[in-house]
C-alpha cells in the first residue's frame, strides 16, 4: 500500500492510474458551504486518511481548483486533494441524486445539533455511507437537512455548545470505521 509523507505529498501530482490503484471504501462526505479554505482542506486529508470515495463541494465551498484561494486548500490539504475525487454542485440536492446513482442504499446523516438529532453512536453508520457537515456558524443547510435520512448529534458535556467542523466530521467518520478495508 502506498504511503506518502507531507513533503511527497505536497510535491507529487499523481497519475490517474496512481489514484486509481488507492483503495477508497463507500463513504462520501458533504461539504455544504464551508467557508474556511483551511476546514475545506482539511477535509481532504481526513477524507484520504478513512478512505473516501468522494467529496462533494457545494455552494460557496471553495475549490481547489479555485484561482484566488485554491493555494489555501492545496496547503492545508497537504497534497491530498490531488488524491481524493471531487465534484462541485451548486445545491446539495445535485450531490445526493449523484450519490444516489452510485448506490442507492448509501445513508445519508447530517451532522448538526437540531432537536430531531440523535447521538451519533446511536446510528449505523456502516457503508455506503454519507456525511453533510455545513457552514461554520450557520450548519447544514435547510435542505440538506431535509434530505439527511437521519441527523446525527455529537453529545457535548462542557460549557461549548459546539465544535469544529472538522472535529466533527473526524470524530463521526472514525465512530463509523469498524474494520480496516
Amino acid at each position: 500500500m502506498l504511503k506518502l509523507g507531507a513533503k511527497e505529498l505536497r510535491d507529487i501530482i499523481p497519475t490517474t492510474k496512481e489514484v486509481a490503484s488507492i483503495y477508497r471504501r463507500d463513504i462520501f462526505i458533504i461539504i455544504d458551504n464551508v467557508l474556511d479554505t483551511f476546514n475545506t482542506g482539511s477535509m481532504f486529508r481526513l477524507a484520504d486518511a478513512v478512505g473516501c470515495k468522494h467529496i462533494y463541494l457545494i455552494g460557496n465551498t471553495d475549490t481547489p481548483d479555485d484561482p484566488k484561494v485554491g493555494h489555501k486548500i492545496h496547503k492545508s490539504s497537504v497534497g491530498t486533494h490531488r488524491w481524493v475525487a471531487w465534484t462541485h454542485f451548486n445545491t446539495i440536492t445535485e450531490a445526493i441524486e449523484d450519490i444516489r446513482k452510485i448506490n442507492s442504499q448509501t445513508k445519508i446523516f447530517a451532522v448538526e445539533q437540531n432537536k430531531k438529532s440523535i447521538p451519533y453512536t446511536k446510528a449505523d453508520l456502516s457503508e455506503p455511507l454519507a456525511l453533510i457537515v455545513g457552514h461554520e456558524t450557520r450548519g447544514v443547510s435547510k435542505e440538506g437537512l431535509k434530505l439527511a435520512d437521519a441527523i446525527l448529534e455529537i453529545p457535548m458535556h462542557g460549557v461549548n455548545k459546539s465544535l469544529n467542523v472538522l472535529i466533527s466530521l473526524a470524530i463521526v467518520c472514525y465512530g463509523g470505521l469498524t474494520q480496516d478495508p
